[in-house]
């Protein structure tokens, strides 16, 4: 068994998620570390948080807002933005971000108020 795994974002089928559609890479049982996310934000996210994970959020393109805690932050392309578990968070603006989860994504870390 290989010491890697790869994954082309072209091959990946998108999923509906709480911020737009998801294409995530490494979604794999045998993957204990991380998933990486491409994600192309619609206008209506929903406010969300996580208990468990933690998530980098890198704008590629667009810009707009990160709603963090009820806070604004503004972002454009190449912001970066790390958000702890427990942050209530999502995006405002048409954006395309690359999404680092950590561990890997679990829908059930899914949380809503």
């Amino acid at each position: 068994m290989a010491n890697y795994i790869a994954a082309h974002f072209d091959n990946i089928e998108a999923v509906r998620c709480p911020c737009g559609f998801a294409k995530r890479a490494f979604d794999l049982p045998e993957n204990d570390a991380a998933t990486v996310h491409v994600v192309e934000i619609r206008q209506d996210a929903k406010v969300h948080y996580h208990k468990a994970h933690t998530e980098i959020y890198l704008v590629l393109e667009g810009e707009g807002h990160l709603e963090l805690d009820g806070q604004l932050v503004p972002v454009r392309p190449f912001s970066t933005v790390l958000i702890k578990p427990g942050c209530r968070h999502r995006a405002v603006g048409k954006l395309r971000i690359v999404n680092i989860c950590i561990p890997p994504f679990d829908p059930a870390d899914e949380w809503f108020d």
